[in-house]
């Protein structure tokens, strides 16, 4: 479980991300659960968008795909959402040093 500091300093670090999960009218699909969980694996923290034509808001989203994947919605803000998990392929230099 992520804490207030914890979420800070994600949320800094997704501000310079690209966004590379979308989410569209189907929603939370079986291909975008394994697109997440590839990204999650590979960086560990990934930036979501949920589109005009999607169903679901961007809350609802983050939540289900946190779910579905084992990761911690870490924020969401309009139509994005930040999602966290931390990796277990990458080296601890690789990984994202999580503030106490």
């Amino acid at each position: 479980m992520l804490n207030s500091r914890q979420r800070a300093q994600l949320r800094g670090m997704a501000n310079q991300m690209e966004t590379i999960l979308h989410i569209g009218k189907g929603g939370v699909t079986e291909n975008v659960i394994a697109q997440a969980n590839s990204a999650l694996e590979a960086r560990e923290l990934i930036k979501g968008r949920v589109l005009e034509n999607s169903l679901m808001s961007a809350r609802e989203a983050a939540e289900e795909l946190a779910r579905l994947c084992r990761a911690e919605t870490v924020f969401t803000i309009g139509s994005r959402f930040v999602l966290y998990r931390e990796s277990r392929s990458l080296t601890k230099e690789k990984r994202i040093k999580l503030v106490d």
